[in-house]
């Protein structure tokens, strides 16, 4: 890392909060800025986490379910423990791991979000096309686990391939939006694709 790069990072407002308030990071105030849009989170809710290390997200998400809420986690890199988190340190593509995520849920996932991101190549195309296969995955699982009515939020790079991904989403979706929360860096070309009423989309019923 550039000591450039470290320097602007620690200058970032929502990283320095982030260390304030203790959150591991600064991704928090996006979900946070998300659900402020949307109402994601009721009391109570069950939610899957795909690539959730470092836990920024799930510390939103357990804070926001509360004690009668279940928030379960999954990344191939080991999450350090939470209170009231489960964590899996595997990857979701794999059979066994997807039945181990559902055993923990109790069958009942009422939302699925992703904040996965692809290592950065340099190459925009390249970068874009990996952001969409881990969209795909996310969308994948959240067909394969979501009860009905249920929400699924990712992230992915716009580009020449996000049209398409957002069309297939809005075929198992009641509604599908795009948002920017302020959060995210200026610089980024990410996005966030927050779907919403699992089962009632263009496609008719799913899952």
């Amino acid at each position: 890392m550039s000591k450039n790069w470290m320097q602007e990072r620690r200058r970032d407002y929502y990283y320095r909060k982030a260390k304030q308030l203790d959150y591991r990071s600064r991704a928090s105030f996006k979900l946070m800025q998300l659900d402020e849009r949307f109402s994601l989170f009721k009391e109570g809710m069950t939610v899957v986490d795909l690539g959730a290390a470092p836990g920024g997200w799930l510390q939103v998400a357990a804070e926001r379910v509360g004690p009668r809420g279940r928030v379960i986690g999954v990344d191939l890199q080991p999450i350090e423990p939470l209170e009231g988190v489960r964590t899996i340190k595997g990857d979701v593509r794999r059979k066994e791991v997807r039945e181990e995520l559902l055993s923990l849920t109790g069958g009942r996932v009422d939302m699925v979000m992703s904040d996965m991101s692809p290592n950065i190549s340099g190459s925009y195309s390249m970068d874009h096309a990996r952001s969409i296969e881990l969209c795909e995955i996310a969308l994948a699982f959240a067909l394969e686990t979501l009860s009905p009515g249920g929400s699924l939020v990712f992230k992915m790079f716009e580009g020449d391939m996000s049209r398409d991904l957002v069309t297939e989403v809005q075929r198992h979706f009641a509604t599908v939006k795009r948002y920017s929360p302020q959060a995210s860096r200026a610089s980024s070309s990410e996005i966030y694709v927050v779907a919403k009423g699992f089962g009632k989309g263009k496609g008719g019923q799913s899952g």
